[in-house]
């Protein structure tokens, strides 16, 4: 599966990867997957219950009766990819910043409190959203809320809490990136994927950017937007929509709306030519194979994202997939292979393949040639109607049971809606993956894969003089090469 939310205990940013529906439905499937479980499609899946505070900030209600807490997320639409050049990573730092010290709240004193209610809360920022949600018990919702609330324009940012947060997030990217050569590698091929687009920009910043960050920059960048009428409230719980209205109009409704930037993100040119991109680094111990694909987002393309989400499944969920069959079982050319497709994205977003080769004997050419002829194969003789059909009864499934967990669904509402998708798109997800076809996923294969030049390819190596023969240096070893 794709890479998902990072711990963010540790990171409090979201991985270069972020989560597909299909992903996070399948997080939650752990105890009941034995459970012959099916529902009509036409059913929504959560039942979920909205309105509109007069200062425009939206509310999401999901209903869950099972004990007596509640999930709480405040989710702004606002990230990485909305900072301005030169100030990259600014979206993240004032995420840590907002526990600094708010109205009515002492530095530090934010998740001591809600620890002291017996919860937990954290945060976390991406390219396209930030978001901030804690875990309490329902009797202590209001309390949250109150504390929440005086952060939305009542962050205070003491100067010298500044400059130590400062110190706190390049330590962050020392030890996540910097110190990990494939992370240091995906954020060159992410680069490479989206030239003029903030989407080529970590969403924890470069690093010699990130140390001249100020205090002015995370208040501009707070002051534009930080409001209510950019803003998604999820709560996910023992509560309705019935209880919670007056209290959000008594805590939220009060807070001033005010002008929020339209987001103009730049075109992405058309290069003609694709790339390859080469890590060699003492820490690889296997040769590991990467291809990112620049493909349509669910905001751009319903339709598509449907059909690419179906193409995961099929492609790679569990040993009875088609790429660990024919890569692993079949021939075997490696130990893991995996295709993985974020359909939440604001602009264009990514698919990718991954594969870590078997051993020397194997070459990139062979792995590259095996996904090829998978892909070839779905364009030329289509899906099986029973292949098919299994695929969707799975994923259909994984989307009934989401309903056991509190956090879970939070999630989903809030990073569909922070990216321009709606509630019906989550609730009817269901029947919109039945109406999938087998011609649908053929003309993705074809037109977004296949077709498809704009591509940054991945090799990760361990160090040559491992590789090959030291009394014949010049000797092609057998490993991987493009040649």
């Amino acid at each position: 599966m794709k890479s998902a939310i990072a711990d963010k205990d540790k990171t409090h940013y979201i991985s270069f990867m972020r989560i597909s529906y299909l992903t996070i439905f399948t997080l939650f499937i752990v105890a009941f997957a034995a459970l012959p479980v099916r529902a009509n499609d036409n059913e929504k899946v959560f039942n979920a219950e909205t309105f509109m505070l007069q200062n425009g900030m939206q509310v999401v209600v999901i209903p869950n009766h099972t004990a007596p807490v509640v999930t709480h997320m405040l989710w702004y639409k606002v990230g990485a990819a909305d900072e301005a050049w030169g100030k990259s990573g600014i979206a993240h730092f004032l995420e840590h910043l907002l526990f600094k010290g708010s109205d009515g709240v002492k530095a530090g004193d934010f998740s001591k409190n809600v620890k002291k209610m017996g919860g937990q809360d954290n945060a976390f920022t991406s390219q396209d959203y930030t978001a901030y949600f804690q875990n309490i018990a329902v009797e202590n919702l209001e309390t949250v809320m109150k504390m929440e609330a005086g952060r939305v324009r009542g962050s205070t940012m003491p100067e010298e809490e500044v400059d130590s947060e400062r110190l706190v997030i390049l330590e962050e990217r020392r030890q996540r990136t910097e110190n990990n050569p494939l992370n240091h590698f995906h954020e060159q091929m992410r680069n490479a994927l989206y030239p003029n687009h903030p989407y080529s920009l970590p969403v924890i910043g470069w690093g010699h950017e990130m140390a001249q960050l100020s205090r002015a920059d995370a208040k501009g960048f707070y002051d534009i937007w930080y409001a209510p009428n950019n803003a998604i409230l999820v709560v996910s719980g023992d509560i309705t929509a019935e209880k919670l209205k007056p209290l959000a109009e008594k805590i939220y409704g009060v807070l001033p709306a005010s002008p929020v930037p339209e987001r103009n993100r730049p075109q992405i040119p058309d290069f003609p030519g694709t790339e390859i991109l080469t890590l060699e680094h003492p820490t690889i111990h296997n040769y590991q194979y990467m291809r990112a694909y620049r493909v349509p987002s669910q905001r751009e393309d319903k339709k598509i994202a449907l059909a690419f989400q179906v193409l995961e499944d099929l492609l790679s969920n569990g040993s009875t997939s088609r790429l660990y069959k024919a890569m692993v079982i079949e021939a075997p050319l490696a130990t893991s292979v995996g295709f993985s497709y974020d359909s939440t994205a604001y602009d264009d977003t990514s698919a990718w393949l991954s594969a870590t080769l078997k051993d020397e004997s194997v070459t990139f050419d062979m792995i590259e040639d095996a996904f090829q002829t998978e892909l070839e194969k779905i364009a030329t003789d289509g899906i099986p109607e029973d292949e098919l059909r299994r695929s969707k009864e799975r994923m259909k499934d994984a989307a009934i049971y989401a309903r056991d967990s509190l956090s879970g669904p939070a999630m989903i509402f809030g990073y569909t809606l922070a990216t321009g998708g709606t509630i019906d798109d989550i609730e009817y997800w269901p029947r919109d993956i039945e109406s999938v076809t087998a011609d649908d996923i053929v003309n993705v294969v074809k037109t977004n894969l296949l077709a498809n030049t704009h591509y940054v390819t991945g090799h990760a190596i361990p160090p040559q003089e491992t590789a090959m023969d030291a009394d014949e240096p010049n000797k092609d070893s057998g490993g991987p090469t493009d040649e």
